[in-house]
């Protein structure tokens, strides 16, 4: 028992004595951060918007610091793989992810997730904000969101809309507005936008919530028409048009980010050194210019605005999700 003890005190001693050097080795990767290639995790299909927001930001982070941030596309089970490789790496600011609108969904949607995103990841920054548009085909005879609501409260399961995968921007801003209005308007699963825009056009959908630059051809030739925007302020990109809110619809808003995030417990040093890059690049002519082509607004914030608008995020479509009865696909 001697024995054991003078064992666990010479132990004790000799970890004592390491202390200083691990911490001052931990202090040191902090302060020079980064020594090697970061990498960013991309759950996104390659050439995607988000995908493309990704890549932008990791080469801006790149000549920066002129260390490597190379892009790994991990898509699959509506992007859980990608983000559960993040929330499981190494909390040493290497491995960075971007995620989007869906993946809050996808936390309201399966209890069964390997990870709990609000409390796994570590929120760096805003990146990006997009905004849908409430379209219809002309033989809907309907020209306000107060009417369109009106008329499918009259007729529940009589309107079809147009959305791709679950979790999508255009179906959860579509979903909340069946939950705020009261109404049912049936979802119709598209695997592409392009076969939804073409039934649309065509006549067999009714409704769908695109973004708002992919459809403008449509409405400048009558094919389709356009009636409010989904943010809570109008947008300069359709000016003419007012928000969902101010239409018939009081305080609806829907928009999709995304966001950058890294491992839990990931140094708060690093996370700032994140955090005020990844500004540093929102603010450039060039990322803005690039973003507003894809209909995607720059958006910055601090790391606690960003954890609180994702635990937001979770309460608003978990809610949804009940309502709507929606399940994982």
């Amino acid at each position: 028992m001697i024995f054991v003890n003078k064992l666990h005190l010479a132990l004790g001693g000799v970890a004592a004595a390491l202390l200083p050097a691990f911490v001052a080795a931990q202090t040191d990767a902090v302060k020079n951060y980064p020594q090697r290639p970061i990498r960013f995790v991309a759950p996104f299909t390659p050439g995607a918007g988000t995908d493309t927001t990704a890549r932008t930001l990791a080469q801006k982070l790149s000549d920066a610091w002129g260390q490597r941030v190379v892009v790994d596309n991990r898509t699959g089970a509506a992007g859980a793989i990608g983000v559960e490789i993040t929330a499981h790496a190494l909390p040493d600011g290497y491995t960075i992810c971007l995620i989007s609108a869906s993946h809050s969904v996808n936390s309201a949607t399966n209890a069964k997730l390997p990870y709990d995103l609000a409390k796994d990841l570590q929120g760096i920054t805003q990146a990006t904000s997009l905004f849908y548009t409430v379209y219809h085909h002309p033989s809907v005879p309907v020209k306000t969101v107060k009417e369109l609501i009106a008329f499918a409260r009259a007729r529940p399961g009589a309107l079809n809309y147009a959305s791709t995968s679950l979790g999508a921007g255009n179906h959860v801003a579509a979903e909340l507005f069946n939950s705020m209005a009261g109404v049912k308007i049936v979802r119709i699963n598209y695997k592409a936008m392009s076969a939804g825009f073409t039934d649309v056009v065509s006549g067999q959908m009714q409704e769908f919530f695109p973004s708002a630059n992919s459809a403008t051809p449509y409405v400048k030739s009558g094919r389709l028409r356009a009636l409010a925007v989904t943010s809570a302020e109008p947008s300069a990109l359709v000016p003419d048009l007012p928000t969902v809110a101010a239409a018939g619809l009081p305080g609806y808003e829907s928009v999709a980010m995304t966001a950058m995030f890294a491992p839990a417990k990931t140094p708060d040093a690093i996370v700032r050194r994140l955090n005020a890059e990844i500004n540093v690049a929102l603010k450039k002519p060039e990322v803005r210019e690039r973003f507003l082509r894809l209909g995607l607004l720059p958006v910055s914030s601090t790391p606690s605005e960003l954890d609180a608008l994702l635990r937001r995020e979770i309460v608003l479509w978990s809610k949804v999700v009940k309502e709507g009865n929606i399940k994982p696909e």
